[in-house]
């Protein structure tokens, strides 16, 4: 490409990145100076030729989105946003690793203006661009009409030869193809080099051929390191009409420096005074650390591009709003994490409904129900199984596939996906405009729990279903039949897990995480039928706190009996073997109990009453937590067994008999 006399030449720019990156990997003596080497030319031609951004504005609404899923080397993303205009300043840039400072080891989507989601686990930043990406389609295929296409950016993602060791990226890239997400544009950095060394003993996938199996455009044998070739690359991925593309970028880690460039030892340690010096010289780079020459800053600022870009699109929004009101309103709404004017009052009237019918059905029915009540309030509900539909209950009358040009499409078949699912979902969620919910069996959490502990870091909006939640799945045994898993749900900080003992506590806790903007939610669902508990309007209202008393004891309570799920049924039963003086509290939600003030707190569980039984079908040392080291916890420290579940509970000691031992043998 030319470049005028008056302007700095590309190489000029994409040194900027590399230095800046340097030398903040050398002030902080930590971090990741390779991949910003290697990529800055990639990054250069894409940040100032294509992407389309405001950087006074990070949320604009039809701006693209840019992941580094090879989260690592963040201090590519960090010059990137310094350099085009972002509130990052040069200040930052030096305190980069520092605490409470905006620029992290790995970009953290809550403390720097301009990512768009928390990086680092690799392959994660990949699946959760094909989310993004999905949003876009399905948002256009909703909203656009012809010469109003309100809805139209790209979602472009930088992986490295990591990304793609990890199994995340191949769940994720059949999905991608399988949807035809063709403004989906990934960028490998391939340069054989992992923190091992080089990749050829440990990586020789043909990488490009298993790409076009999944279904993409392919863009073979890119010189990373050529602006020319590199915009060939780019100029090819956007005239693809119904595939994403890969565009593989040979590159060379560390490029520049003299000794490292090509080697691990530029991975992930500074690169040392000396070499810095000696880099400087070697690509012409005599200013000081973090010295930009005012050209180059200017070349780079992208302020005013951004503010002309988001001004065309509101005029165009404009123009789109008053020709469809309504799905402007709707888009707005959306947009702006508002739910639906009565949904609120509709939602609470389906729950007050269900209490007075008292409908006997496993909650993953509760939970179905609940789901036909409340989809058909939320267009932005978006949601799908792990090939688990029909066990999991999580279609519904309304559901439509996304696999088609639907204008309503609102149904993810995700196929045995449990980890790409989850980290898809999270994309969806952070795009804005979609409540995304996936769904396997709980004992299968395991496969999508680093996605599941990312929602909660990231705060994403997303709704994680997991049903056969013990033993009662029954037959299929303990290689289905989870025991520690909702422990370990409940001990990710953020992570609201929600096991209801009923239809109607199932539909609060499906309304609480679709209120929940700020985190995820985990609902956890039995496979055999669960009885209905009486309840007056007070302990409807009280589920929403995550705990409260079910039953009172008359008087002062001498015994307080803890359950959550199918457990809770136990204790009402044991309850009345006990006699009047026994409380049984229902916990569905241990997470949002302990958010409720200490008075609230103390009105259901007062410390004077010593005398505490918890009882769930899972491990028991959580539950201390509730009963002191005094207490008793009826629950399951083994793995369960393969028979019907009406035989299982007994065998393990889930009796009434037991409660009623355990609760009269304490002091």
């Amino acid at each position: 490409m030319p470049t005028p006399a008056d302007k700095p030449a590309r190489r000029d720019l994409a040194n900027a990145i590399r230095f800046l990156a340097i030398d903040a990997v050398q002030a902080a003596n930590s971090g990741h100076p390779g991949m910003p080497m290697g990529m800055a030319d990639i990054a250069e031609v894409l940040w100032n030729d294509y992407l389309r951004h405001s950087p006074d504005n990070p949320g604009w609404f039809n701006r693209d989105r840019f992941i580094l899923s090879n989260g690592h080397g963040s201090m590519l993303q960090y010059a990137l946003l310094h350099l085009a205009g972002y509130d990052i300043s040069t200040d930052d840039l030096r305190n980069f690793r520092q605490l409470e400072s905006k620029t992290p080891g790995h970009p953290e989507n809550f403390m720097t203006p301009g990512v768009e989601t928390t990086t680092g686990p690799l392959g994660q930043g990949f699946a959760n661009a094909v989310g993004m990406a999905l949003a876009e389609k399905l948002l256009a295929q909703r909203f656009n009409r012809d010469g109003l296409e309100i809805v139209d950016h790209h979602t472009y993602v930088f992986m490295g030869d990591g990304c793609l060791m990890e199994g995340i990226s191949h769940e994720a890239a059949s999905l991608a193809g399988t949807w035809g997400l063709n403004k989906l544009v990934a960028f490998w950095d391939d340069n054989h080099i992992s923190i091992d060394g080089n990749t050829d003993g440990w990586f020789t996938d043909d990488t490009p051929a298993r790409f076009e199996a999944y279904g993409w455009n392919v863009v073979r044998a890119v010189d990373g390191h050529d602006a020319h070739e590199i915009r060939t690359a780019i100029d090819t991925a956007l005239r693809s009409t119904d595939k994403p593309t890969l565009v593989c970028c040979r590159t060379t880690i560390g490029f520049g420096s003299p000794a490292k460039a090509g080697k691990e030892s530029s991975h992930g340690a500074p690169l040392g005074k000396d070499e810095v010096l000696a880099t400087r010289e070697a690509l012409n780079w005599p200013h000081a650390p973090f010295e930009l020459p005012q050209s180059i800053a200017e070349a780079w600022r992208a302020n005013e591009r951004g503010a002309q870009r988001e001004a065309q699109w509101n005029e165009l929004f404009d123009r789109y709003a008053q020709a469809h009101p309504d799905l402007a309103g709707e888009l707005t709404r959306r947009s702006r994490n508002e739910l639906p004017a009565g949904f609120i009052e509709a939602a609470d009237a389906y729950i007050a409904r269900l209490q007075a019918e008292g409908p006997v059905v496993a909650s993953r029915k509760a939970s179905q129900m609940a789901i036909e009540a409340f989809a058909p309030l939320l267009p932005e509900l978006i949601g799908g199984s792990a090939d688990l539909a029909h066990s999991n209950l999580t279609l519904w009358k309304g559901s439509k596939s996304v696999a088609t040009d639907d204008p309503n499409a609102n149904y993810i078949y995700f196929g045995v996906r449990e980890f790409a699912m989850t980290a898809i979902s999270n994309g969806l969620g952070l795009h804005e405009c979609f409540i995304p919910y996936d769904a396997t069996f709980l004992v299968f959490s395991d496969y999508a729990r680093n996605a599941v502990r990312m929602s909660a870091l990231m705060g994403a909006h997303a709704i994680h279903v997991y049903t056969h939640d013990s033993i009662g799945l029954g037959e299929d045994g303990p290689t289905h039949q989870p025991i520690e898993h909702l422990a370990s749900l409940r001990y990710i900080p953020g992570n609201d897990v929600w096991r209801p003992c009923d239809a109607v506590e199932s539909a609060v806790c499906w309304k609480k995480a679709i209120e929940r903007y700020n985190g995820p939610s985990c609902l956890i669902f039995s496979r055999q039928n669960l009885p209905h508990q009486a309840r007056d309007a007070q302990q409807v209202a009280d589920i929403e706190r995550g705990g409260y008393v079910l039953k009172d004891a008359v008087g002062a309570p001498e015994v307080i009996l803890i359950a959550t799920g199918s457990e809770v049924g136990l204790a009402m039963q044991a309850a009345e073997q006990l006699g009047e003086k026994v409380r049984v509290v229902s916990m569905p939600s241990t997470d949002v109990f302990d958010r409720q003030d200490a008075d609230y707190r103390e009105s259901v569980l007062p410390r004077g009453v010593r005398r505490r039984v918890a009882i769930e079908a899972g491990v028991t040392g959580f539950w201390h937590k509730y009963v002191g080291l005094d207490g008793a916890v009826i629950g399951i420290d083994s793995y369960g067994a393969s028979a019907p579940a009406e035989k299982l509970f007994p065998h393990f000691g889930f009796t009434v008999e037991k409660v009623v031992e355990a609760a009269r043998g304490l002091a």
